[in-house]
């Protein structure tokens, strides 16, 4: 039998997808992550933005339309944030939320011993421990590695923690292992989380964290930051691991100092600026990326420009922007609302501004040795700097770091 396992949203959700993949290679599934015919689906869904939701629902009549005969089980944030939204669809025979995601393959056993399965909805309740899970199936040249599930931020816009709980954080012990479980073809780990920033056990937190992983795979990379965890020992502990990646993602959201607050985001834009300052200092050739909401509920004309020129004077190597999206059962979800036509021009605003810094970015590695990790592409090889440069090499072999440097500029990053 074939399964599809098609993930939407984050990288932990990726991650907890690979996880479910390989229970159901290990049942004797031949699986797949393109959405494409199978006997059987998983959909792992996401609730951050309205319009995941929608895309989440669309995955299923999607898949309907690949096999109308096929069994669709359905898990994660959408299916936590609403159940019924799934349950009550044809071919829907299994709904499961963001805790217990293993149990989707327990199901699909049932399903390939008895030929049928019943149709439920099995929403778990959210651990209040970290929940151990397989070790995701290794399909390319970079791994996820998941350390951290959960959130107590509250921002005033995000669904997450009623979603995903409290935070919770993952054992060295389990981490160490499933590196070390790591085929060779394996030459970058990500290290991820809902709030990365969080991680901390009794053996420590991300420094130690780095530091209990030097040496261990060829490169390191960290996923999405909160400017709190940029501390002197963070840095230091990053610095001294030859493995580490100089990427910082730092989540901005607003760099306006009124609406940081609406959004109870825990910084001033001031504050953020000086731990830019504070990795530039430690790594002057390092990308920093972030993330940045336009049109939050409040979000003056003044609000946004004040934001605009603070994205512009930090510099950053790359922008995710998007429009607020509302999310009820919020604190934002009860705030008046900009007028749509302006928070799609301030998004639009924002996006030129993003390419502007990016090429800029790029730019000033031309000529320059960058150490390159390289995948598979579309019509030619790529791959990625150890600062998230995206390079592209012609016919160069794959699943190699190799030194080149570029020549100019070319697509969303340089030839």
């Amino acid at each position: 039998m074939k399964a599809v396992v098609f993930n939407l949203g984050c990288k932990v959700n990726q991650y907890e997808s690979d996880g479910i993949m390989a229970e159901l290679q290990a049942l004797g599934f031949a699986v797949s992550q393109e959405l494409e015919y199978a006997d059987l689906y998983v959909l792992n869904t996401c609730a951050v933005t309205a319009e995941a939701e929608r895309k989440s629902r669309q995955a299923a009549a999607r898949a309907l339309s690949k096999n109308p005969d096929a069994k669709i089980f359905v898990c994660g944030c959408a299916a936590e944030r609403n159940a019924a939204q799934f349950s009550e669809k044809d071919g829907i025979v299994y709904v499961s939320g963001t805790a217990k995601k293993s149990a989707v393959a327990t199901a699909a056993k049932e399903l390939i011993l008895s030929g049928e399965i019943s149709k439920r909805a099995e929403i778990a309740p959210i651990p209040k421990e970290y929940e151990a899970s397989p070790f995701a199936l290794q399909k390319k040249t970079r791994a996820f590695i998941k350390v951290q599930d959960g959130c107590d931020n509250f921002c005033s816009y995000c669904v997450l923690p009623y979603l995903r709980g409290r935070s919770r954080s993952r054992s060295f012990s389990d981490i160490l292992s499933e590196v070390a479980a790591f085929s060779p073809d394996i030459k970058e780990i990500v290290i991820i989380g809902i709030n990365l920033s969080d991680f901390g056990t009794t053996e420590g937190g991300l420094a130690e964290l780095l530091t209990a992983l030097s040496g261990r795979v060829p490169r390191i990379r960290l996923g999405s930051l909160e400017e709190c965890v940029i501390t002197p020992r963070f840095l230091a502990a990053a610095k001294e691991n030859p493995s580490f990646c100089p990427h910082f993602h730092l989540s901005l959201q607003s760099g306006s100092a009124r609406i940081l607050k609406l959004m109870n985001r825990k910084y001033t834009p001031e504050r953020f600026l000086e731990k830019l300052e504070m990795i530039r200092a430690s790594f002057p050739d390092a990308a920093i990326t972030t993330d940045v909401i336009a049109g939050f509920p409040g979000e003056t004309d003044d609000d946004f420009w004040q934001s605009y020129e603070f994205v512009k004077r930090a510099g950053f190597a790359a922008i995710h922007c998007f429009p607020y999206s509302p999310r009820q059962g919020t604190a934002a979800y009860k705030l008046p609302g900009v007028e749509k036509s302006a928070v799609l021009r301030r998004a639009h605003l924002l996006g030129s501004l993003a390419e502007q810094l990016k090429a800029e970015f790029n730019h000033k590695s031309i000529g320059e040795e960058l150490e390159v990790l390289t995948e598979d592409a579309e019509g030619e090889t790529s791959g990625y700097s150890r600062n998230y440069i995206r390079v592209y090499l012609g016919d160069a072999p794959k699943n190699k770091i190799i030194a080149v440097r570029p020549k100019g500029l070319y697509k969303d990053g340089l030839k």
